[in-house]
């Protein structure tokens, strides 16, 4: 028997067959009647048989419809009321109208019929208001996509727990390789014997072999000063959680041996591919060294660093090879150049001045032009007098040139080397930066996040007290073709002194080696003093600033400045030294405008707290004791709050995402 579907195919046919007929009988009937009339009840019969058929069809239609309306109707309830999908239906005072089972039951209730959103499900609230569509939520120890369609006022939820766990899984055993390096090894074993020095291996392989033991972690010595630790992504975060406590340990434990020895480590994570974490974890190491050593760097594949310790100063290298060795790299391609230009950062300040006249002389004693670029619109009084000096010494002063001039003449075998920064965003000239490919930094900054790409030679040295000192070094190794003059070494030399406050901080014994040979190319100390003289205004402006002091914290003080007053970042400086001489007082911060959208913070310390980590948490940076930053478009009082919660951040350990 025909099905349905084709008994309604047969009638389109029977009403050809019928046309046709019509015809014919029509066409007979003009030359025999009796054939016609034949014909016509033939014709009728068929009629009949066409109503009939569709009218079984009509019939069938009916039934069908009805029968697939309510199979989809069924079809449609067993979904709504049965499948792991919650459904639910609320007004606009968050009550709950209806709710499929699921849900109900997936927050162990009967029925959520006329219950506040606030009550069962507080966590939706913030999607509803704002109007988010999609958002992973956790209610009642379970994790639910929920999908928000605000104009029916309907919310599904998806339980995707289990998926959420097999992410979470797969995210904590992913691999980290990680870098670990005796920072100062090769420097403390250069006079020991085989067999203290081989006590002092022992005791440092046994320290990480027991923290690489206690925390899960495959430990692998590769060289005198260097190992390979390879562990999970969950291992790393309870390392985190714990601040990473083997650097204290190993530091603590070393130096009651009397052999202060730290690590560095630089750890590569968030990467499928094992070259790209092991590129990650030596590029952390080397931000790590940058800075000083004695902490862990984690790059992440974002582009942010984490940051743990970096509590103590950066130990000072005895040894001058590298100074040696960087000095011959600067002398070739000075050579190799047609020009060098020499640039400082924004506000340049006595050691970026006096550094840049310190690069200028080392062109010139390779017979090669300097120049060096700088704003004299950005500039303090300090270094207005320095200038002033200069101007009178038609040869130095006709060497400054604007970064304009600088862009005009600079051609593709021109060399540019920025001193005292490293960071792009602080120098000069940034499109200076970009126009030069050959590009030489020479820093006495920890190294932070943000860096000159591809420079053919870096030098930075965070033990360094200046950069000043680091280019009188590498003076020394230059060939001897022109002497130092007089203005010049004491322009380096008022670098050195107002870096380390008269040497008082940040001095090692080759600050003064380099101050020494400073003073006997002619450094005049008296005409630096009166580079450094300020006047009667600066020093009642400096003194309203320190009248707002209170202590924060135990050794902790915070000066904060009027709104409404504008002070320029070395008179915020100097408030912030002047703080630090006080009695009881470890570590100051000073808060104060610059413009109308900038605010300027300055800190110092003794050593005892890292503020360079608390001046990274705002977007600053510097050294361990002494850092600064710049925020805009806030006020002092936003300000103050901000830096109060990274103090309290550094408190709880220290760390920078």
């Amino acid at each position: 028997m025909p099905s349905y579907l084709e008994r309604r195919q047969i009638r389109y046919p029977l009403y050809g067959l019928m046309a046709v007929t019509l015809v014919l009988i029509g066409f007979l009937s003009y030359y025999n009647w009796i054939i016609g009339a034949a014909g016509f009840i033939l014709t009728g019969l068929l009629i009949y048989l066409i109503f009939q058929v569709n009218h079984i069809i009509r019939q069938e239609t009916e039934e069908y419809i009805s029968t697939l309306s309510y199979r989809v109707k069924k079809v449609g309830e067993e979904a709504l009321m049965e499948m792991p999908i919650g459904i639910m239906l609320i007004n606009d005072d968050y009550y709950i109208e209806w709710t499929n089972p699921f849900i109900a039951a997936s927050f162990n209730e009967d029925s959520l019929v006329g219950k506040s959103l606030y009550d069962v499900a507080d966590a939706v609230i913030p999607l509803i208001k704002q109007e988010v569509e999609t958002e992973i939520i956790t209610l009642h120890e379970r994790k639910f996509r929920v999908i928000h369609k605000p104009e029916e006022r309907l919310l599904y939820f998806f339980d995707v727990t289990e998926q959420a766990e097999i992410e979470k899984m797969y995210k904590d055993e992913r691999t980290v390789i990680s870098i670990i390096y005796l920072d100062n090894y090769e420097e403390l074993t250069q006079g020991m014997d085989d067999q203290t020095k081989s006590s002092l291996n022992s005791l440092v392989t046994s320290i990480l072999n027991k923290w690489a033991t206690n925390n899960g972690v495959f430990l692998k010595r590769v060289s005198s000063e260097r190992f390979i630790a390879v562990f999970s992504e969950h291992i790393l975060q309870l390392l985190e959680k714990g601040k990473f406590t083997i650097l204290d340990e190993v530091r603590e434990t070393t130096s009651k041996q009397n052999v202060p020895l730290t690590l560095s480590i630089g750890v590569g994570t968030g990467y499928s591919s094992l070259p790209e974490l092991g590129s990650q974890a030596q590029s952390s190491l080397d931000l790590a060294l940058g800075r000083g050593g004695d902490q862990v760097a984690i790059k992440q594949p974002n582009g942010k660093v984490k940051f743990y310790g970096g509590k103590t100063n950066p130990v000072e290298k005895r040894t001058r090879v590298r100074a040696r060795v960087i000095s011959h790299a600067l002398k070739e391609l000075v050579v190799e150049s047609d020009k060098v230009l020499i640039m400082g950062h924004k506000n340049p300040d006595m050691d970026a001045i006096g550094s840049s006249i310190g690069i200028l002389k080392v062109a010139q004693m390779n017979k090669r032009e300097g120049f060096i670029v700088y704003n004299k619109n950005e500039i303090d009084t300090g270094v207005q007098r320095l200038m002033d000096e200069i101007k009178e010494n038609e040869s130095l002063y006709s060497r400054f040139i604007t970064p304009e001039q600088a862009y005009e003449i600079a051609s593709d075998d021109t060399l540019l080397v920025v001193v005292d920064t490293h960071k792009p965003s602080l120098v000069i000239d940034e499109r200076l930066l970009n126009r030069i490919e050959n590009v030489i930094v020479i820093d006495h900054h920890r190294r932070g996040e943000e860096f000159i790409k591809n420079p053919l030679l870096v030098y930075m040295e965070p033990y360094a007290s200046s950069t000043a000192e680091l280019v009188t070094e590498l003076l020394e190794y230059q060939p001897k073709n022109g002497k130092i003059q007089m203005l010049e070494a004491t322009a380096l030399l008022a670098g050195i002194i107002v870096d380390t406050k008269s040497f008082t901080l940040r001095t090692g014994a080759r600050t003064f080696d380099a101050a020494s040979y400073l003073r006997s190319h002619g450094a005049d100390t008296v005409l630096v003093q009166k580079f450094l003289k300020e006047d009667i205004n600066t020093y009642i402006k400096r003194a309203k600033i320190i009248e707002n002091v209170y202590f924060y914290r135990d050794g902790i003080v915070i000066s904060k400045g009027e709104n409404d007053v504008y002070c320029d970042q070395v008179l915020i400086a100097q408030a912030a030294d002047t703080l630090l001489t006080m009695d009881g007082v470890s570590a100051s911060f000073v808060i104060s405008k610059r413009s109308e959208d900038t605010v300027g913070i300055s800190a110092r310390s003794l050593g005892e707290i890292n503020v360079q980590v608390v001046m990274e948490n705002l977007e600053g940076g510097g050294h361990l004791t002494n850092a600064a930053t710049q925020m805009y478009d806030i006020s002092t009082d936003e300000a103050e709050t901000l830096l109060q919660n990274a103090i309290e951040d550094y408190l709880e350990g220290g760390q920078k995402e």
